[in-house]
C-alpha cells in the first residue's frame, strides 16, 4: 500500500513537472496548414524571450477595430533575421500573414511581414538560416 502511494505522488509530480513544458514548446494551438493574411497598425512589439509578440490593430468591415496577436521568435532569432524592434513601432502600417488559431481567437504565428510604407518583407524564419 505504501508503495503504491510513492508510486502515485511520484507520477503526479512527474506529470506536473512535464505538462508545462509540453505546452510551452507545443505549437499545436496554430493551424499549420492555414494561412490568414491581415492589414492593420502595430499596437506594440513585445520583442522578449522565449517568444516575441506583435500586436496588430486591425479595422474590419463594419469598423470595429479588434486586435490581433502573432507570435514569433525571441529577439535573438528575430536579429539573425535582420528584424529589430524599431522596425516595427507603434502605428507602423503593416500587411501580415500567419497561420491562425485553430480555436478561431485573433492569433497565430507570424509567418511574413510586409511594412507598407517601403514594402519590405520581415520574416522571423529567416532567422534560422544557416549563413
Amino acid at each position: 500500500m505504501k508503495t503504491n502511494m510513492i508510486r502515485t505522488v511520484i507520477g503526479v509530480v512527474a506529470l506536473g513537472i512535464a505538462l508545462p513544458v509540453l505546452a510551452h514548446h507545443s505549437g499545436g494551438m496554430f493551424d499549420d496548414k492555414k494561412e490568414i493574411t491581415v492589414s492593420g497598425t502595430v499596437r506594440e512589439f513585445q520583442y522578449t524571450n522565449p517568444h516575441s509578440w506583435l500586436l496588430v490593430d486591425v479595422t474590419g468591415d463594419d469598423g470595429k477595430v479588434t486586435t490581433w496577436g502573432f507570435e514569433t521568435e525571441g529577439p535573438s532569432t528575430l536579429t539573425r533575421a535582420g528584424i529589430r524592434k524599431s522596425d516595427f513601432t507603434p502605428g507602423t502600417p503593416i500587411t501580415i500573414t500567419a497561420n491562425p488559431m485553430r480555436d478561431g481567437r485573433p492569433a497565430g504565428t507570424w509567418s511574413r511581414a510586409i511594412r507598407t510604407s517601403d514594402n519590405k518583407e520581415f520574416s522571423p524564419r529567416g532567422g534560422f538560416v544557416v549563413k
